[in-house]
């Protein structure tokens, strides 16, 4: 029994030493329980507790928040998106770690790299608030597996990135999220102000197309990595490129339910409405041939009764 409890610690003791000592003295980064613990207080509360609590409650009206909150967020993350391109020469830097030229070994890109690594990681930690708005507004409906999966695991994602395998090579992926992000965010801002700002809402299909070609340019460009002679472990590759995959299949899936289904509900209202015209004329051509059957009979029995006298 010692000797197993030895082999955790010691395991353990591994798992808490990061890349490098200056980002394991940084917030949540020291061990991996700090965002662990996040994760499962959020799974518990958004599938479990949350919706046990709002079952004999009215739903919160949050418009100013909600306002506030996603305004916050297509400003952040527009800030992150200069983050990852803020040092000269970014682009060169990762082209040559990709293929495997060199490491890069400029300490600005380096530390720059970081500091957008972690913000970035962050961001994950605040965004799980979206949930929970949800379950507060008793949004249940829009808790989907794509979405709570989705959340849980790049707020984990970012967090082993970031403690194991720092690095520009990810500031790709990172920019084209946050880029993606500010768009969406700014959708919900809409969203939020109120029924009279529905009308502008008009492009959420592009909104999902967009979420989807991100995730086509991150396959490719994790193929890349995994194809060439990069410096990157390829269990790490291949652990993004699978996630990469399972989420373009959910938001696949997502895209055909949500928008096919409207389409052919648009057909068959379509299809509808001209049935129910159809019909309405044939019952208007049929009362007026009825009509004019009484009109002509009637006329007929005033004849017949005029010539009687």
């Amino acid at each position: 029994m010692t000797t197993i409890i030895g082999d955790i610690k010691s395991k353990y003791d591994e798992m808490i030493v990061g890349i490098d000592p200056e980002i394991d003295n940084w917030l949540f980064m020291k061990s991996p329980l700090p965002v662990l613990g996040i994760i499962l207080i959020y799974l518990y509360f958004v599938l479990k507790l949350g919706p046990q609590i709002m079952a004999s409650r009215k739903a919160f009206h949050m418009k100013k928040l909600l306002v506030f909150y996603n305004f916050y967020q297509v400003i952040f993350s527009t800030w992150l998106c200069f983050q990852a391109v803020q040092v000269d020469n970014t682009a060169m830097e990762i082209f040559k770690f990709v293929v495997g030229i060199a490491i890069p070994n400029d300490r600005g890109l380096v530390h720059a790299a970081w500091r957008a690594s972690w913000w970035y990681f962050f961001s994950k930690l605040v965004e799980l608030l979206d949930t929970v708005f949800f379950v507060l507004r008793k949004k249940q409906n829009q808790i989907s597996f794509l979405h709570v999966y989705h959340h849980s695991l790049t707020a984990l994602g970012s967090w082993w990135h970031l403690k194991y395998l720092p690095g520009p090579q990810f500031l790709v992926i990172g920019f084209l999220n946050s880029f993606v992000h500010i768009v969406m965010y700014f959708y919900y801002m809409i969203a939020a102000m109120g029924p009279k700002y529905q009308r502008f809402l008009w492009w959420k299909k592009y909104l999902t197309t967009l979420q989807l070609a991100q995730f086509c340019v991150m396959l490719c460009y994790l193929t890349m990595i995994a194809l060439m002679d990069s410096k990157l472990p390829r269990s790490h590759t291949f652990f993004f490129i699978t996630n990469v995959i399972i989420f373009l299949y959910l938001f696949g899936d997502f895209y055909r339910k949500e928008y096919n289904k409207k389409h052919h509900k648009k057909l068959v209202d379509k299809d509808t409405n001209a049935n129910s015209i159809a019909q309405l004329t044939e019952l208007k051509d049929m009362i007026d041939r009825n009509e004019k059957k009484v009109y002509f009979q009637n006329k007929t029995d005033k004849n017949d009764n005029q010539k009687m006298f």
